[in-house]
């Protein structure tokens, strides 16, 4: 009867236990529900399935397309007047960018002058020559040698009009620098009082269009193998640190720059924005795809602690687990992992650690 006694007391005991822990852990949850301010601070990510990928960070800067970008040249020589336009203006296709006072210029002025009047010359002594022909009062020979004088004058005067046209010359002794396509000035070699010479080689300003641009990477020795055409590509750049920008490799230059003994590849990308700019310092990153595939959560969402690696399960409000996780492979990004999360629970990736301490505590 004792034992009957001792047995029914214990089952009680037993039961009083697990109805106090089940209402610990309710009043535990309810203790950890998040709060509407919470839930608008923290950002939900589910974790998903994705091929695993390495990745091989190269350093490059950004230039302009080199299909898009023409060197100005000044065609004649003389004192530079205006320069109404600054570096990294955006000009059109036949605006102003130099005015320039040449001799030159006024020299082709009177050859244009003068092989007109010459014209005018050889055809009244052509029709001079014809009508004294038809007289009986000169040779043919007359007529013909007045015919060629009229063909060589004509020559003359087509020659100096394509050079004109060449030179954009009207009825000014001034040379008129103007741009040959819309885009920016991406160098400027000029001022106003300069002096220019007939034999200078160097050019006055450089135009570019940069709504597409090239990112020019430098690829090591020891990972040229790794790198083909067709690559996805993330940049970054200083300006942007929050902002990626996606391309993919399109050329690999197959020559190795001799004094750093990298190779160069070109990435591709549209700037409408114009955010890119020539000569930014750019940090790319090449995927490189594995062959094997593993579930996925963001960097963002894995908080290390006590030398291992966590993340913060969400299912509802009232329903937030801290859950300990094998890491695989960390990138930039995107965390791979060997266990502990399952494809298409959702994390919490933002304010996390508030609620992993409280949880923890």
């Amino acid at each position: 009867m004792n034992k009957i006694i001792i047995g029914g007391f214990l089952l009680v005991l037993g039961m009083a236990i697990q109805g106090c822990q089940k209402k610990a852990e309710v009043e535990e949850a309810k203790a950890f529900m998040l709060s509407d301010t919470m839930l608008k601070r923290i950002r939900l990510d589910t974790a998903i399935i994705q091929p695993v990928r390495n990745e091989l960070t190269l350093v490059g800067r950004v230039i302009a397309d080199e299909n898009k970008v023409i060197k100005v040249f000044p065609l004649v020589g003389g004192n530079v007047e205006t320069v109404p336009v600054e570096l990294g203006d955006y000009v059109r296709k036949g605006q102003t960018l130099a005015l320039i006072r040449s001799g030159e210029v006024a020299d082709l002025e009177r050859q244009m002058i003068q092989a007109q009047s010459g014209l005018l010359v050889a055809q009244k002594n052509l029709r001079v020559a014809q009508d004294l022909n038809e007289s009986k009062l000169n040779a043919q020979r007359d007529v013909v040698q007045a015919q060629n004088e009229v063909n060589q004058a004509e020559a003359e005067l087509a020659r100096l009009r394509e050079v004109f046209k060449i030179y954009g010359l009207g009825n000014s002794t001034n040379y008129t620098v103007k741009a040959p396509i819309s885009g920016f000035i991406i160098e400027k070699n000029v001022n106003p009082g300069l002096q220019l010479r007939s034999d200078n080689a160097d050019n006055l300003f450089t135009i570019g269009e940069i709504n597409d641009v090239w990112v020019m990477a430098n690829v090591n020795e020891s990972d040229i193998g790794r790198v083909r055409t067709g690559m996805d590509a993330q940049i970054e750049t200083l300006s942007y640190p929050d902002q990626v920008f996606r391309g993919k490799v399109d050329k690999i230059y197959n020559v190795l720059d001799p004094n750093t003994k990298a190779m160069s590849v070109r990435i591709k990308l549209s700037n409408a924005d114009y955010k890119l700019k020539p000569q930014m310092h750019a940090t790319i990153r090449l995927s490189l795809a594995t062959g094997e595939q593993l579930t996925t959560v963001p960097t963002d969402a894995v908080i290390f602690d006590h030398s291992k690696n966590f993340v913060v399960v969400y299912r509802n409000r009232s329903d937030v687990e801290v859950r300990e996780v094998a890491v695989h492979k960390t990138l930039r990004t995107v965390t791979y992992l060997d266990s502990g999360v399952q494809s298409g629970e959702r994390v919490i990736s933002k304010n996390q650690i508030l609620l992993y301490n409280a949880l923890s505590n």
